[in-house]
């Protein structure tokens, strides 16, 4: 069996990916994805925030939502998003697994 590849933490949060899987997935759900950063400066993946019981979900604070680099990593993971998509499409015939 093959080691499985992990993202270092770091990456994951810099590049946009936790950004997008917030946003587009867990916000709407009342829930979110947390990275704890120590006092060395290590990153790990915290806990799960649950305000389900919350109507309208999580949103980004304005001054967040309304930087440059939120909208440079939705920009990047669209561009990541757009390049996968062409080969699972073609491969599987989908993008998200259904079945």
């Amino acid at each position: 069996m093959n080691e499985i590849k992990r993202i270092d933490v770091k990456e994951f949060r810099v590049k946009g990916y936790v950004q997008e899987l917030n946003r587009q997935f867990l916000h709407p759900l009342g829930m979110a994805l947390e990275i704890v950063i120590d006092e060395d400066g290590n990153e790990s993946l915290g806990g799960i925030w649950d305000y389900r019981e919350d109507t309208e979900g999580i949103l980004y604070a304005d001054e967040i939502a309304k930087s440059r680099r939120f909208k440079e990593n939705i920009e990047f993971v669209r561009q990541q998003w757009r390049e996968k998509e062409k080969t699972r499409k073609k491969i599987h015939g989908f993008m998200i697994q259904n079945r």
